[in-house]
């Protein structure tokens, strides 16, 4: 007779500066080496560039700083996540680049073991964070890419940025 295991998700597992962060794997669509960018004037730190996906022009969003860290710099293991959020009526489904720091694994997390995000303790802010997860000896944020790369929100930060 076997025991009845919980059901899983898969998550990404990857770096953002210090920290170990993990992301849906559903909401991946590919991870790319980290190249040339085209940067963009009047933009906020968060908004590394923009760069040709086959044909498609792709924000790139340096995820740490989005989360409110000091912007990345490039590294040997830097990486582009492609990703994608729902928008909304106005701003609709984001295709986007998260620039990490390196990217390590796919992993499956039991449900079970995705807990609530503290009100307090942690680096990044929990309105970007879908929970914790234990992994690898270390806590890691479970990011929510639907906050991290909201259509409106980052429409309204990039025009309130620009002179």
């Amino acid at each position: 007779m076997q025991a009845a295991t919980s059901p899983t998700r898969q998550v990404l597992r990857l770096a953002v500066g210090s920290e170990t962060c993990v992301a849906p794997i559903d909401a991946v669509h590919e991870i790319l080496e980290a190249g040339r960018l085209t940067p963009l004037p009047r933009t906020p730190d968060f908004v590394r560039g923009v760069m040709n996906l086959r044909g498609a022009v792709v924000p790139v969003i340096d995820l740490a700083a989005r989360l409110g860290a000091a912007p990345s710099t490039l590294g040997k293991r830097s990486c582009i996540v492609v990703m994608e959020a729902a928008g909304d009526e106005e701003h609709g489904t984001l295709v986007a680049g998260l620039l990490v720091d390196a990217v390590y694994e796919v992993l499956d997390v039991a449900l079970d073991d995705i807990e609530p995000v503290p009100p307090l303790g942690t680096r990044i802010a929990p309105e970007f964070l879908a929970g914790m997860v234990r992994t690898r000896g270390q806590i890691a944020s479970l990011l929510a890419p639907e906050r991290v790369l909201a259509p409106a929100e980052l429409a309204g930060l990039i025009a309130a940025h620009a002179p």
